[in-house]
């Protein structure tokens, strides 16, 4: 087993018999009674017949502020400076912005500052070296939030400061001209889970006057797509239409760079989906962050030649392969520090030289192997430390930061995922008050637990056709999981080892039922399996196409062998 808890739900079966008798397909009725919808409105909603509403951009505060300072930069011709982040949302916020401004004439760079001698957010010899090249405007996007002293580092020197974030604010906002965050404790905006593309694509549709939407989602949706997905905001609500309409372009028409990015990863127009976003692009998108490469992924989001954009996404995709092979190497050593195999507290572990732009996904990877909060920290030759820090179950890291913000250089983020800057000589400090924190806050420790939707008590309803009318529910994504099913007492009629032994292929059989099951990355071995086992399954049910023929396929999650 995977996961030592099966958290199996239900479902209210006069609901979905009613939601059948209402004309919807009778999984799709099941699946949604199993998450609490209760009446048909809510139906509608979750299959795309009642859409969730696209805000008012003024509804943000300072909005109003961002727009006038904007407008009369492009009016003065005054020059602007966007300030991006360097990963998947920054980058394609900051590439809806340059887009729009480029539109109408202005005078503008992108800056991205350097992930490893520059670090996240603003800084004060960027702004400086901005104000040299002439800016008097700088507008932020997915960063700025926490820029305290960087804000009034640029009001001394003339900047005028514009930030656009969503990430979580402190208690004092920076003393900047117009602060844009949906976080912002008196903002009232209704969608508190935009990603900072979201924010960025609110702006310009507020430049834009606020009133052109569709035509707005038909420029910039495919960007504000790639941006949620990729910092797994919540796939719900407003997100979800922005989604939703992002990856209608993508599946249709998208702009020549992401098209030659979907080419070379041989993902065919029509077939992308959120996942496709979450596993295949991002990670190239961000290779060239953690890389320190990060023009690549912004030309290439920009570009509109054909063979510029060919020529850019190969080179990513490099790029991303020279990331995984150093990710597994500093993935190995980091776990050869640690002595036990169970831990129940945070792992905090540091080193000289470690590469910076892989640790948040060491420190994800060895969260969810671990079950803990896990902060993997690379020192510099200066005696400064940069750690990615990831949490587990409800534990909220980011608050927990704030506990230590006397200890610390820098520091952001969200509840589960932040960023640190902090000394060498702290580091053991910021562990120990970090396990205090985890040790007041957690009462009993968590389990790694698999939540699952409902008992598959007919296998008969499993059929291409009710599978296939599940992509109504589509995006998928945080806030809106894919089917996670449950089914037990089946036969395993064959299992096999494939992909040179490190995944396993099964086929069982349950009251005339006959599925495939697919389990990546566990070997036959390790399950123990044998033909003719009894076992029950946990899995997304999924339609597997091969040489023009359709089946459904069970991608096994987990497996527990019945006594």
């Amino acid at each position: 087993m995977r996961f030592s808890n099966w958290d199996i739900g239900g479902f209210d079966r006069e609901t979905a018999v009613e939601f059948c008798r209402s004309g919807i397909n009778p999984l799709v009725s099941v699946l949604l009674a199993s998450r609490g919808i209760t009446d048909i409105t809510e139906v509608k909603a979750a299959i795309g017949d009642n859409p969730a509403p696209f805000y008012d951009p003024f509804l943000m505060i300072d909005m109003d502020k961002a727009v006038s300072r904007i407008k009369q930069a492009i009016d003065k011709r005054e020059r602007i400076a966007i300030y991006g982040d360097y990963d998947a949302d920054g980058m394609t916020a900051s590439a809806i912005l340059a887009i729009w401004l480029e539109s109408k004439g202005a005078d503008f760079e992108i800056y991205i500052p350097g992930r490893f001698d520059e670090g996240y957010c603003l800084n004060n010899d960027a702004l400086d070296t901005l104000k040299e090249r002439g800016a008097s405007l700088v507008v932020t996007v997915d960063c700025g939030i926490t820029a305290i002293d960087e804000a009034i580092h640029a009001k001394a020197i003339g900047l005028d400061l514009v930030i656009t974030d969503h990430h979580e604010c402190r208690d004092n906002l920076p003393q900047a001209y117009a602060v844009v965050d949906p976080k912002r404790p008196d903002c009232t905006y209704p969608n508190k889970s935009l990603a900072g593309v979201g924010v960025a694509f609110k702006l310009v549709c507020a430049l834009d006057g606020g009133t052109h939407t569709n035509e707005m989602l038909d420029t910039y949706s495919e960007f504000v797509a790639v941006g949620t997905v990729a910092d797994v905001m919540p796939v719900t609500g407003e997100n979800r239409e922005l989604i939703k309409r992002g990856l209608a372009i993508l599946n249709t028409n998208p702009r020549p760079g992401l098209q030659s990015l979907l080419r070379e990863v041989n993902v065919d127009l029509g077939k992308v989906s959120a996942s496709t976003i979450g596993f295949v692009l991002a990670p190239r998108l961000n290779a060239a962050g953690r890389m320190g490469q990060t023009e690549l992924s912004v030309d290439l989001l920009l570009s509109t030649d054909k063979e510029e954009s060919n020529n850019l996404a190969v080179k990513l995709c490099q790029l991303n392969t020279e990331r995984r092979d150093l990710e597994q190497e500093i993935h190995d050593e980091a776990s050869s520090m640690l002595s036990e195999d169970a831990y129940n507290e945070p792992i905090i572990l540091a080193r000289y030289g470690w590469y910076q732009g892989v640790t948040g996904i060491i420190a994800a990877k060895m969260a969810e192997r671990y079950q803990v909060p896990v902060i993997i920290i690379s020192i510099d030759d200066d005696g400064v430390g940069h750690g990615s820090c990831r949490s587990f179950g409800s534990f909220p890291i980011y608050d927990a930061l704030c506990t230590c913000e006397d200890i610390l250089e820098n520091y952001g983020g969200h509840e589960m995922a932040a960023g640190v800057t902090v000394s060498a000589d702290n580091i053991e400090q910021l562990r120990q008050r970090i396990t205090k924190y985890y040790n007041d806050s957690i009462k009993s420790a968590p389990v790694s637990g698999l939540k699952l939707d409902f008992e598959v008590e007919k296998p008969e309803l499993l059929t291409i056709q009710n599978l296939a009318a599940l992509e109504q529910l589509e995006p998928f994504g945080s806030g809106n999981p894919s089917p996670c099913l449950y089914m037990t007492g089946a036969m395993v009629t064959s299992a096999l080892s494939i992909g040179g032994g490190k995944h396993s292929k099964l086929k069982v059989e349950k009251s005339g039922s006959i599925f495939d099951c697919i389990f990546f990355s566990v070997s036959i071995e390790d399950l123990g399996i044998n033909e003719g086992m009894l076992v029950d399954l946990a899995f997304e049910p999924q339609i597997n196409e091969f040489r023009g023929r359709s089946s459904v396929q069970l991608q096994l999650l987990d497996l527990k062998i019945r006594g």
